[in-house]
């Protein structure tokens, strides 16, 4: 008996439980995910006019990933309700390029994963997500082909004409700090960028211009003379190459220590910003194109503390207020996805603790939104009085467990097959069952399977079983409480062993 034949006697034209991972499943990202929210939703979302952090601690399969697509898609709406009222969004839950690139700057001897998670701080989380936003910020600015799917925004080109000299000189420097794009050339895209803005730089080659006019004018002068018959001047000639290499060195003297200024800044930016692609000579001469005065006192990622990173945040949200989004939001998933990870709670740990800091999930116009393992919670009730101080998880809309009841997840479910019916139809949940089983039965089943990814699983294993037990010649129609029964004993025996970490799930 076909599976798709036994859903079709039910009115349901496809299969909702084929599917586990929110990020992939078409029967959530095309209904359920506007009508399907965990009991949590209000406390975790908030108030979208006023950012605000939220801390969620769930296991695998309970819903963290659908929860974050739920946000963004909500915001999404918000923004088309509310131009001038906007939120950027910044998905942060690809960590590994970040963590490839600061792992390639540490020594040979440090590049072991717990050594690289140990040197990880506040502010290399703050580089990676100013590198998401800014870099996403520009591709839209720029009209990208394919702007980057970590933000989600709608910006028009010609918001640009908005901004003063003082901001487009801020959205460069962001550029040349945190411009990731491997689209194009860095200096390609930063040249494009500044001809957009109409950033004129005629000034920053001030010191070049006389370095090199005074080096062709004395140049000119002396070929001059020794054609106008005054040779006999020039003797001895190594003591006018002298005078001349002197005047020449006075004249080159300004750009020269502007050169070296910049090189310097340049190589502290590249070697401090641990989360950075870049190289020091493209942003050496990125920043040669800025005057002494703009880049006078300018913060910049060029030291290991968060205090520059605050202030480009800032100037990244001045930015972005100008052109309509009044706050950003960052949503933080997959944190045991990494290969550096690699599940590894106590690696978890030490990537995300640096975060868990109050002052940054406090920050104004900016709401973190956490989704973490479960796993996590048994470190967050062996810490001392410090971390908590740091950390002041009770102001951060904390959910220790995203749990599920048994009537939450049954309507979960109904909701599936509600968004999978076919035409004209109305399938129910009891109706795939003998009624021997109970709705109370199936609900104190339900719970025992504890998240959405659990119950999809048994749900599609019942529906194979059932239909591998029967022909199409004679087909059966409704699941038996034996098949049911028996179905869930082996589902749970495997569902321990996963949890044990001795089995696939």
């Amino acid at each position: 008996m076909k599976i798709q034949t036994f859903l079709e006697h039910h009115g349901i034209a496809r299969n909702p439980f084929a599917d586990e991972d929110a990020q992939t499943d078409p029967v959530f990202k095309d209904h359920c995910i506007l009508s399907t929210f965990h009991p949590t939703w209000d406390k975790v979302y908030g108030d979208p006019a006023e950012p605000a952090t939220a801390v969620v601690f769930g296991e695998k399969g309970s819903g963290k990933t659908a929860m974050r697509l739920q946000i963004a898609n909500r915001l999404a709406e918000y923004n088309r309700q509310h131009p001038g009222k906007q939120q950027f969004i910044i998905h942060y839950d690809d960590f590994n390029p970040f963590l490839d690139r600061f792992r390639d700057k540490l020594s040979r001897g440090r590049q072991r994963s717990d050594r690289v998670l140990a040197q990880w701080r506040l502010w290399d989380h703050m580089d990676a997500i100013l590198s998401i936003g800014v870099t996403g910020l520009i591709d839209r600015l720029l009209e990208e082909k394919q702007p980057s799917k970590f933000v989600e925004a709608e910006l028009q080109p010609a918001i640009l004409d908005k901004l003063d000299r003082h901001q487009a000189r801020d959205l460069l420097l962001l550029a040349a700090s945190y411009d990731q794009s491997t689209a194009a050339t860095f200096e390609g895209r930063w040249h494009r960028l500044r001809k957009r803005l109409r950033f004129h730089t005629w000034k920053s080659w001030r010191e070049f211009a006389i370095g090199l006019g005074v080096s062709l004018g004395l140049l000119s002068l002396l070929i001059a003379m020794w054609a106008s018959g005054y040779s006999e001047w020039f003797k001895p000639l190594w003591l006018w190459l002298v005078i001349y290499l002197g005047v020449c060195a006075i004249a080159w003297a300004p750009w020269l220590n502007r050169f070296q200024k910049c090189w310097r800044l340049a190589r502290a930016v590249v070697k401090k910003m641990r989360v950075g692609n870049h190289e020091t000579g493209p942003v050496r001469r990125v920043l040669m194109h800025f005057t002494r005065e703009e880049l006078s006192n300018q913060p910049l990622p060029n030291k290991d503390r968060t205090d520059d990173r605050y202030e480009l945040l800032q100037k990244l949200q001045g930015l972005l207020l100008t052109m309509g989004y009044t706050g950003i939001v960052v949503l933080v998933d997959r944190v045991d996805e990494p290969h550096l990870i690699n599940g590894s709670a106590e690696l978890m740990k030490a990537l995300l603790w640096p975060m868990l800091d109050n002052k940054f999930l406090k920050h104004p116009g900016l709401g973190v939104k956490l989704m973490l393992p479960i796993e996590l919670t048994r470190f967050i009730d062996r810490e001392d009085r410090d971390f908590y101080q740091r950390a002041r998880l009770d102001k951060q809309n904390m959910v220790p467990s995203f749990e599920w009841s048994g009537e939450a997840l049954y309507d979960v479910t109904t909701s599936r097959l509600n968004a999978c019916a076919a035409d004209n139809q109305t399938p129910t949940l009891r109706a795939m069952f003998d009624p021997a089983l109970t709705d109370r039965r199936l609900i104190d089943a339900f719970r025992s399977l504890r998240v959405p990814r659990h119950l999809f699983k048994f749900l599609y294993r019942v529906l194979v079983n059932h239909c591998n037990s029967f022909t199409d010649s004679e087909p059966v129609w409704q699941i038996s409480p034996q098949t049911f029964e028996s179905t869930l004993a082996v589902y749970l025996r495997d569902q321990d062993a996963f949890d044990r970490g001795m089995g696939a799930g």
